[in-house]
């Protein structure tokens, strides 16, 4: 009951030495407020853009994986060749083997590359282009708000036929229906240059990858090969197992497949790499870890400004209240008593600025929610360590203060004047 009274008494104590000092104060839960502000803020766009990519692999199949030349969640950079350099190239023919095995679904052959298009005086380059099989757009992020998609046979004749996002049918022909019209188009430094007939307008859904490559074109695989020499240097085939289909026996049948055609002896490894959905995502967790843990330490920055904040105005405050001090001691306070008061008024100090942190973080997520695609909010976890951090800082810098004011000798302390 005695701890809880003085708890009671340091909260009180706190409140009005802030009223007292509003500014001296005010900086200081400021510094604390923008370090917690920070962290909250960047848990909210970390939590946002997982559920982004964790909503996207679940639309698309979280079942389905890919066949690659490498596995690039494990690439270590350095000076020497890459290890996929040696390893050959993902052909159509192999996807072609794939599509007939048991419990495969779909298999799409694609790779990624770069165009340049032209469609009259109007000229848009870097745009993100991919090459498929048909039947990609079943397993597609949004709907043709125009068009069609090209057919099997397009793709087995290698017809010159793209189609092409909204924001880039704008771009190249602004209101006008694009749809049957014509435009040149090349791939990289190779000098191919060949005209193309939109068939189709793709819309993607909104989310953090449409609202950062808005100008993007699919093409037919063959046509990319044939026509405009795209590079398929780093193909891969997209495997759709069937309803009911065990991932796992999929993938025992892909590799013994692939391995099959390519001739590999028993003790010769893979030459090849199964990517599942689940590494991506392992792969982006690791990364948001560190990105988080490098912003964790910048904003420790401001909690480093507010705790020395809170050193300068607990001293003063024990000094100002050096004779408080002794009477409460010459009535009994115990060193424990004076402590903890202390370390109280401390804690609310950089408690007011957690929450006032925790307010900004979450006016911040609020409006990067409303005005992008990442639907950025705030975990519970982060609520929870903001302000432990808050309150943990407030004790730890508020200590050396609070320990001065307990070891006060009671007889001087009485005979102090400011």
């Amino acid at each position: 009951m005695s701890r809880l009274h003085t708890l009671e008494e340091g909260v009180a104590i706190a409140v009005d030495s802030i009223r007292a000092n509003k500014i001296r104060s005010g900086l200081t839960i400021l510094g604390v407020a923008i370090g917690v502000g920070v962290v909250v803020t960047m848990a909210a766009l970390i939590t946002g853009i997982r559920s982004s990519i964790v909503e996207g692999f679940e639309s698309a199949g979280p079942d389905n994986f890919s066949v690659v030349r490498f596995d690039f969640t494990g690439i270590q950079f350095s000076s020497s060749r890459p290890p996929w350099w040696n390893k050959p190239v993902v052909e159509p023919e192999e996807a072609e083997r794939l599509a007939d095995l048991p419990g495969v679904e779909a298999s799409l052959y694609n790779f990624g590359f770069s165009t340049t298009m032209i469609a009259g005086e109007r000229r848009v380059s870097g745009i993100q282009s991919q090459a498929y099989s048909a039947g990609w757009i079943h397993y597609a992020q949004g709907h043709f708000s125009a068009g069609r998609d090209y057919t099997p046979q397009e793709v087995r004749q290698a017809k010159p036929v793209v189609v092409i996002s909204t924001d880039l049918a704008e771009t190249l022909f602004g209101d006008l229906d694009p749809i049957g019209r014509k435009v040149r188009v090349s791939a990289g430094r190779r000098g191919v240059n060949e005209a193309f007939r939109i068939i189709g307008v793709f819309k993607a859904d909104e989310n953090i990858f449409s609202a950062a490559i808005k100008d993007f074109a699919v093409f037919p695989y063959t046509t990319a090969m044939k026509r405009i020499k795209a590079s398929n240097w780093q193909a891969g085939i997209w495997i759709v197992p069937e309803e009911g289909a065990r991932q796992a026996d999929v993938i025992d049948n892909v590799v013994g497949a692939m391995r099959g055609m390519r001739g590999l002896r028993p003790q010769e490894e893979d030459d090849f790499a199964i990517l599942r959905s689940d590494q991506l995502l392992d792969t982006f967790n690791q990364i948001t870890a560190v990105f988080f843990l490098v912003m964790l330490a910048l904003s420790s920055v401001g909690l480093l400004v507010g705790g020395i904040g809170v050193v300068g105005i607990m001293m003063i405050s024990v000094t100002e209240r050096t004779r408080e001090i002794g009477i409460r001691k010459a009535v009994g306070a115990t060193r424990q008593e004076i402590l903890w008061q202390f370390l109280v008024e401390a804690a609310v100090l950089t408690l007011l600025g957690g929450a006032s942190g925790m307010a900004l973080g979450a006016g911040l997520a609020e409006l990067v929610a409303s005005m992008t695609p990442i639907p950025a909010s705030i975990p519970l976890w982060a609520v929870a360590t903001a302000l432990a951090m808050a309150v943990l800082t407030g004790m730890l810098f508020g200590l050396v203060p609070a320990y001065r004011a307990s070891r006060m000798n009671p007889v001087t302390a009485l005979g102090h004047e400011l």
